[in-house]
């Protein structure tokens, strides 16, 4: 369940109130006239099943509330009423399955922004990386894969190119580009210093690396674990599971591949740099194909689960649902 906090200009409360009437899986409705102060206008608070919310929400949208309103949407963890329950029975799918296109968008825009903080990750996790390529280290690169910051904003990307909101996803792929950039940039002096240091020696890349070589030599399979951690990140991050290991399945060969590009890069082994370049490329493409095929996907398939939405007696036919 879900639970919505509108604050509603008082000519458009009864309006809303049919609105959350007609649909089925709304339950615990309070309306508190004149409660809100800024902006002013009535308090309405309702639940409802997550299977039902993305439509509500472009509903209440068409009648202004957010131009001159406000409405919040919170996860309700734990729900004790029998209300709630029939709430969820009434309303057609499963939650697991349901898509909140709006949230969907304000956290994959939260995630995608370029700020210091996302640099300082990617440069940080690829550093790591770096550590872990040159000493063949599984466990280094499995924890770079988990501080990577890259999964938000390849899911912007996606995201973008679905909405069809170019600046939104050029935002998002500015992000990106930008951040591995940098990272590369910084982990290449990185690099040099700890040759300076000691620590590392060119003869480390020529090596056999056995748990890592994968990483400047790409193959067909590259792509086909690309194309899986799409999926999988983007069904993730709709159905609101999105958690580290997701991270670690989307980082697979991207953080890694960027770190082994900076360090080839500092010995001058060129043919290691292009192996990797590729590499991060190839995940990188087939992370955004898969994703937003996804979500295309994903969006056909919940519109016709709403086209079997059953409305409560007496509700006029339901509009398309959608971005």
């Amino acid at each position: 369940m879900l639970h919505l906090r509108m604050i509603t200009p008082p000519d458009l409360t009864d309006r809303v109130l049919e609105l959350i009437g007609e649909t089925v899986g709304t339950t615990h409705l309070v309306v508190l006239k004149g409660a809100a102060r800024d902006p002013q206008g009535d308090l309405v608070l309702c639940d409802v099943a997550r299977e039902a919310a993305d439509e509500l929400l472009q509903e209440v949208r068409a009648v202004g509330i957010y131009e001159t309103g406000s409405v919040a949407v919170e996860n309700i963890d734990l729900s004790i009423s029998r209300r709630a329950d029939e709430a969820e029975e009434e309303a057609p799918g499963e939650a697991a399955d349901a898509v909140i296109w709006q949230q969907l968008g304000e956290s994959t825009h939260e995630e995608s922004t370029l700020t210091i903080t996302y640099a300082v990750f990617m440069i940080v996790a690829t550093m790591i990386a770096a550590c872990g390529v040159v000493l063949d280290n599984a466990i280094l690169i499995v924890g770079a894969m988990a501080v990577g910051p890259e999964f938000g904003p390849l899911a912007g990307v996606c995201t973008g190119l679905v909405q069809r909101k170019p600046k939104s996803a050029g935002r998002s792929l500015l992000a990106l580009l930008v951040g591995f950039a940098a990272a590369i940039a910084a982990t290449t002096v990185f690099s040099l210093v700890m040759d300076a240091l000691g620590q590392f020696h060119p003869g480390m890349l020529d090596n056999p690396r056995p748990n890592t070589s994968f990483i400047w030599q790409p193959d067909p399979f590259s792509f086909v674990v690309a194309l899986l951690a799409g999926v999988a990140g983007m069904l993730s991050l709709t159905s609101a599971k999105a958690g580290a290991l997701v991270g670690v399945a989307i980082s697979v060969t991207t953080v890694p591949a960027a770190a082994n590009a900076a360090v080839a890069l500092s010995y001058g082994e060129f043919a290691q740099m292009r192996g990797s370049a590729e590499q991060l490329l190839l995940n990188l493409l087939g992370i955004i194909v898969a994703g937003t095929l996804t979500l295309i996907a994903w969006k056909l398939l919940w519109r016709t689960q709403q086209g079997r939405m059953i409305r409560k007696p007496g509700a006029p036919p339901r509009g398309q649902g959608g971005f």
